[in-house]
């Protein structure tokens, strides 16, 4: 089975699962978070390892992140590139930069993609406190484009009751394409409450990427759950622009993958969504 998981966080320090400001995620996640712990028995990170080991995964995305203006946090470019380095070609970073921080987070962008080896950019805007298409944003935008790699936009709602929710929303993204046509962007978790307006979005730009990531895959197929376009328009007109992540330790790896496999999805498509295009855009066979 091949596998991409596009959303993954590691048990390492650069991670801090303990933010004030996500404290109402851990409430929400309570249940599925509690089944990830359940599962671990005594090295954290090397049962992470192993799982990834025994489902034969082909590569995994662990993204940095930078909101150090607005909360005082980060998980550096620097932590994530020794990771990935030192864990093999398995897994492929993402670097986090702060938009706040101007032109000095273009250049760290641009060290951590050219000198770090990251190959892509994470932005969770709402940790940001900036919808997608603030234009401070845009020269981020601009140098993705100039280095060739995506952007990880967070798109859908949040938990954390010291951010909006509106800087989520999926039509945000639709001037930032206007703007960029050639950035590739992975919205990613997949937009709810605002999945058809996602779908819209995608519809309308082919580089837009929708991400089923911290979100149980099996709703998707619930009746009323909210989720249920991107089933269908995933399994036909944007079956070319659906990738899957896990979004561990939100959710345990294995049930998620399972959970995937077990959508009516044509067989074709089902490899789509978790392999082939998750390797086009990260450029491996």
């Amino acid at each position: 089975m091949a596998l991409i998981d596009f959303n993954s966080r590691p048990p390492i320090p650069a991670f801090d699962p303990n933010a004030s400001h996500l404290a109402n995620y851990r409430r929400v996640y309570e249940q599925s978070e509690q089944a990830v712990k359940n599962q671990v028995e005594t090295d954290a990170l090397q049962e992470y390892l192993d799982i990834y080991d025994k489902l034969d995964a082909d590569y995994v995305v662990v993204k940095a992140k930078d909101v150090e203006t607005t909360f005082g946090i980060k998980a550096s470019n620097e932590d994530i590139s020794e990771f990935c380095r030192n864990q093999g070609a398995r897994f492929i970073g993402y670097a986090g930069v702060d938009p706040h921080k101007g032109s000095a987070a273009v250049r760290e962008l641009e060290y951590a993609v050219k000198e770090l080896g990251l190959q892509g950019l994470n932005l969770q805007c709402f940790e940001h406190r900036l919808p997608a298409n603030d234009k401070k944003i845009f020269p981020l935008y601009a140098k993705c484009v100039e280095l060739g790699v995506p952007v990880n936009i967070h798109v859908g709602t949040n938990f954390s009751t010291d951010c909006l929710m509106e800087h989520g929303r999926p039509m945000f993204l639709d001037e930032v394409m206007v703007t960029f046509p050639e950035l590739k962007v992975i919205a990613s978790p997949p937009g709810w409450p605002w999945c058809h307006e996602l779908v819209a979005v995608a519809w309308r730009h082919r580089n837009v990427f929708i991400g089923i990531s911290a979100v149980r895959p099996k709703y998707l197929a619930v009746q009323n759950s909210g989720y249920e376009a991107l089933l269908q328009y995933g399994n036909s007109i944007l079956q070319d622009q659906m990738v899957f992540g896990t979004s561990f330790p939100m959710q345990p790896i294995e049930r998620a993958v399972a959970e995937l496999k077990a959508l009516p999805l044509k067989e074709a498509v089902q490899r789509k969504w978790m392999y082939e295009n998750a390797a086009r855009l990260l450029g491996v066979d």
